[in-house]
């Protein structure tokens, strides 16, 4: 086990300029001292109090960018919290950071807990049901909610944390008018990255979803409306008896616990909640084959999301590319896939290690944000028994690895029944039917 030499993590006062729209975020980590900022696109009027309440939560859930620069054991803050913002803040600072804790050796993440002054729960905060503020990633997942919602007549507003070129293509073909905010993290976090701090993994989501609902409150709108599947709760692996997962902050527990401590914090009721909850990768990804106009924008690869050396919209190597061509390859004509693609990622041999990975052949679930085991086989099965697809190297190879009971449970897989659990409102159940 790698032993820290940091031993706190602690906040101090965080400020909200009203003329810039700039939130400080300041760190201490020992005797190290950060400071990031959030700008927000500033509407008229004076801000609600319950935005400086949920740029409190947020203050803390960043905190884990330079938490991870030496993994402290204590995370202390002086902000009065009530029980549900403190049970969501210990499993951000252990389950979201799960991944980091397996990767760097360091198991005492694994039961962190943040110490904070006891405060009791907020009051209710009336009247926030204006337009949805839909999260946009740039992949299909944010382009099937945003399209749902806009033909359910509710007029969403799409959103991003720092968009690049891609998102800014998205909001484009959306043709609607988008919000942004933009995220900056301390330049010596990078300095101390590059002379060899502890690096990994954080849970974005987390802090990306509190941004936006800050957003959505400072503009008066309803609440944010997600695109986080129902496979983002699956684990990657166990450790130490620990469940790791990569995408635990796009997880069906993280969006209960958040929910619950914007309500307990800022006095929120039902300000954030995922669409596609109940619905699998492979659902959504039939539901986007039958949306044409994005296709020329669209792009889920990490790789083009890069803070440097970032990549055109795929890189065509990586566990999500491939995932996510396997997903769509039943549902669409395979010149138009790869039109989208750039490549035919199932007639390169060198991709079949990467597919044994998502079928469960060879390793565990890659850390990347893939569908279960299950839906890969669903989707093999489907390209198998079909004419255009059959052929394929990669498929031909894949098919011929995969055991006879593996496609005896695809055969009666359940992938495009919605199920599981959700926190989707009343008013916005029929949204995707």
């Amino acid at each position: 086990m790698l032993e820290t030499q940091y031993r706190r993590l602690s906040f101090p006062a965080l400020s909200f300029d009203p003329a810039t729209g700039v939130a400080a975020l300041p760190y201490e980590l020992d005797d190290l001292a950060f400071t990031e900022t959030v700008t927000f696109a500033l509407p008229a009027g004076e801000p609600p109090q319950a935005f400086h309440r949920v740029l409190e939560l947020l203050h803390l859930v960043a905190g884990v960018s330079y938490f991870k620069v030496g993994a402290p054991p204590e995370v202390v803050t002086t902000t009065p919290l009530s029980a549900p913002a403190v049970a969501f803040l210990n499993a951000v600072y252990s389950k979201g950071m799960a991944e980091y804790a397996y990767r760097n050796d360091l198991p005492h993440v694994l039961s962190l807990s943040v110490s904070a002054p006891t405060a009791v729960p907020a009051e209710p905060v009336a009247g926030r049901d204006g337009r949805p503020l839909s999260a946009v990633g740039g992949g299909k997942d944010s382009i099937v909610t945003l399209e749902a919602l806009r033909h359910a007549g509710l007029d969403p507003v799409p959103f991003a944390v720092n968009p690049n070129w891609v998102i800014d293509s998205v909001f484009a073909a959306s043709g609607l008018t988008p919000l942004a905010a933009r995220r900056k993290l301390d330049p010596r976090l990078f300095e101390l990255n590059a002379a060899g701090a502890l690096n990994g993994h954080i849970p974005v989501t987390a802090i990306n979803s509190l941004i936006a609902v800050a957003t959505a409150v400072l503009h008066g709108l309803g609440p944010v409306v997600m695109s986080n599947e129902r496979s983002a709760s699956d684990p990657n692996l166990l450790w130490n008896g620990h469940e790791i997962n990569h995408q635990w902050s796009k997880g069906v527990e993280a969006e209960g616990l958040l929910r619950a401590a914007l309500t307990a914090h800022a006095g929120l009721a039902d300000p954030y909640f995922s669409l596609l909850r109940s619905r699998s990768e492979l659902h959504i990804a039939r539901s986007f084959a039958s949306i044409t106009a994005y296709d020329d924008v669209v792009t889920s690869c990490n790789a083009a999301f890069k803070l440097h050396d970032a990549s055109a919209r795929w890189c065509g190597h990586c566990p999500k590319c491939r995932f996510v061509f396997l997903a769509l390859a039943p549902f669409m004509p395979r010149a138009r896939l790869v039109g989208i693609f750039g490549a035919d990622l199932l007639a390169d041999p060198t991709q079949i290690p990467g597919y044994k990975e998502l079928l469960g052949l060879d390793g565990h679930k890659p850390f990347e944000c893939v569908g279960e085991v299950e839906e890969s086989l669903v989707a093999l099965s489907l390209l198998r028994d079909g004419a255009e697809w059959a052929g394929a190297p990669v498929v031909s190879e894949l098919a011929a690895a995969v055991p006879g009971a593996a496609w005896t449970a695809a055969a009666s897989s359940d992938v495009f029944v919605p199920g599981g659990p959700h926190f989707v409102p009343p008013g916005y159940a029929k949204v995707l039917d």
